[in-house]
């Protein structure tokens, strides 16, 4: 996901726009650049690879300027080259871009047709000159920008500098967020709140298909009709500091270890411990009325949503279809009018699941969502609201925003299956008690790192891994095979464990470690029964469970992980941190980029 800043300032604004970009570094990306204006020219800095290759050129090369825009790349047309990375310069405007504009390669040919020179592979470098073609013809910027917005089809976040208006920045967005600062003597413009957050506390959310023209002094705000509207200003609450990795070697392993503690903070939100109930933020939405639940999420977030299924079926006996966001829409889902469509996303931006989420508001479902940024656009367009609770999560691996996840979606199956006349009294409190233990079980699960550490060599030197669970450890099983590939980079798979003996047992040899999640419980027998096939033909087990279950099925695997003995309902939860501790330390004996994995972003806003 790119990133946004755009500083109006009262001084030199070059160290403060790389400050801001430093503060979007968690999104992901690939390339970076600062447009400045100064004697009335526009300077550019650019470099491909990390921030710190741009830094280094600020640093030889200084910008000055009081009016500037800044962009951090993740590369869609175009690789990542420093030809290739934002801002661009067309004529007498510069442009930064997030998003994809659809249309681009007929713009493209249109303006080359017309006689214009292209420098970049990009999209962006279309709007720059279709904008710059505009002023040309002799229209003023916001004319300009006014002309061609409606000719642009696609998701996109714009912020465009003038040559000759200095004090002008204009911003337009679609299908991608953007915001608004306001300060005292400045205004800003960012991707989100936390880019913005030490520059000011006051912003406004623009809206879908809003433009705006923001000066030092005023931020006019237009519709996609090009009609004055007034956004509401908020105060952000955003961080205003830098989030640190503290004594920890990566955020990735910082926000493991900071699980028990979230977990604890989203939970307070929605377990009432002196009545022994669980609540949620709306207390009136009425969930009585629930027929059928869509869960809708991609990645990482579809796997809690997997989970949850199990957990909404189980429950509250309410049928559930749960699918991918990026198929969703395509394959023409049947809902019924009045149904409750559930999305989950750390960021609340993913284009995916919130184009599906306006597809299912148009088919009549009520809307609710599970985010971690409750300003995100999903989150301003729930009728029901589940915030995570966990903090700024900068590794592009989630880790503490997934367990988050778990507990909310947790919470929301006891209020469903109360709703529904399938939970007593009884199995609430009960429900409430095991919940409360899940930042307790966390911490020990922690405790076993070291050891985790250590047997890690028997991962990072495969080629394939595969991963193997049944009930909702199926879940865990692909959610682990998924942390192993984003950030070792070794080809991991995860199964149902009862299907293994439907083909993909015939992967198994002595080369092909196999990592099986089995808490004793109700289904631990039938785990390790298929961990017993997958033995006989010569597989290398690693098996996470409990004491008891180690007791009875570790001996002939090549490692073990113990965890604290849980109830099945947080054991989800539970069983997260070894899944993230194997991957991650499996990753740190590669020596791969742990914290911004190749190729990845943070919150992806294409399709």
């Amino acid at each position: 996901m790119c990133g946004i800043v755009g500083i109006l300032g009262r001084g030199e604004v070059a160290t403060r726009l790389f400050e801001g970009l430093k503060r979007l570094e968690y999104r992901g990306y690939d390339s970076a650049g600062i447009a400045t204006i100064h004697d009335g020219a526009i300077e550019r800095r650019r470099a491909a690879g990390k921030l710190a290759n741009l830094g280094e050129r600020l640093a030889a090369e200084p910008l000055a300027g009081a009016t500037g825009i800044a962009h951090t790349r993740w590369a869609t047309h175009g690789g990542p080259t420093e030809d290739n990375a934002h801002p661009h310069i067309v004529g007498d405007v510069s442009i930064v871009h997030n998003g994809i504009i659809e249309n681009f390669k007929p713009l493209r040919e249109e303006l080359i047709a017309d006689g214009r020179t292209f420098l970049s592979e990009t999209d962006t470098e279309v709007v720059a000159h279709l904008v710059a073609r505009e002023l040309e013809r002799g229209a003023d910027p916001r004319a300009a920008v006014a002309t061609v917005l409606p000719r642009l089809h696609g998701a996109f976040a714009l912020a465009a500098l003038f040559r000759n208006e200095p004090d002008l920045l204009i911003a337009a967005r679609l299908g991608a967020p953007l915001t608004v600062g306001y300060g005292e003597g400045e205004n800003y413009l960012g991707s989100d709140a936390h880019a913005l957050a030490p520059l000011t506390q006051r912003i406004a959310y623009l809206e879908e298909g809003d433009w705006a023209a923001i000066t030092r002094e005023t931020i006019e705000i237009f519709d996609r009709d090009n009609r004055p509207v007034e956004r509401p200003i908020v105060l952000s609450g955003a961080q205003s500091e830098v989030v640190s990795k503290g004594n920890h070697a990566h955020f990735m392993l910082k926000e493991i270890y900071e699980q028990p503690i979230v977990v604890a903070q989203t939970l307070r939100s929605y377990l009432q411990r002196m009545e022994d109930r669980v609540t949620l933020p709306i207390p009136d939405f009425d969930l009585g009325a629930v027929r059928r639940v869509t869960i809708v999420a991609c990645g990482t977030s579809f796997y809690a949503g997997m989970v949850a299924k199990y957990w909404f079926e189980q429950f509250a006996r309410v049928p559930v279809d749960l699918d991918v966001a990026s198929e969703f829409r395509y394959r023409q889902p049947v809902m019924e009018e009045g149904g409750l469509a559930l999305f989950i996303s750390q960021s609340g931006e993913t284009a995916d699941t919130l184009a599906a989420l306006r597809h299912a508001r148009a088919e009549r479902q009520k809307i609710a969502v599970v985010v971690n940024v409750p300003t995100s656009s999903m989150a301003r367009e729930a009728d029901l609201l589940l915030p995570t609770h966990a903090g700024p999560e900068i590794g592009v691996a989630s880790t503490k925003a997934f367990v988050c996840q778990l507990g909310v979606l947790a919470a929301l199956a006891a209020n469903l299956a109360r709703a529904k006349g399938r939970l007593s009294a009884a199995e609430e409190k009960e429900i409430v008690r095991h919940l409360a233990e899940a930042p307790a079980s966390l911490n020990a699960a922690l405790a076993y790192d070291e050891t985790i550490a250590e047997m890690a060599h028997t991962v990072a030197g495969a080629r394939d891994v595969l991963y193997m669970g049944r009930g909702t450890d199926y879940p865990l099983a692909l959610e682990g095979a998924l942390k192993l590939k984003e950030i070792s980079y070794i080809h991991a798979e995860g199964y149902a464990a009862g299907e293994m003996k439907h083909g993909p047992i015939a992967l198994i040899d002595d080369l092909v470690p196999v990592i099986v999640i089995a808490p004793s419980g109700p289904l631990f027998d039938k785990t390790v029964s298929n961990m017993q096939e997958v033995r006989a033909r010569g597989g290398r087990v690693i098996l996470i469970s409990d004491y008891d279950g180690i007791q009875t099925a570790g001996e002939g695997c090549i490692a073990t992980i113990t965890m604290p003995k849980v109830h099945p309902l947080i054991a989800p939860l539970v069983y997260a941190v070894p899944v993230q501790l194997l991957a991650y330390h499996a990753a740190v004996l590669k020596g791969t980029d742990v914290d911004q994995p190749r190729n990845l972003a943070k919150s992806v806003t294409v399709e």
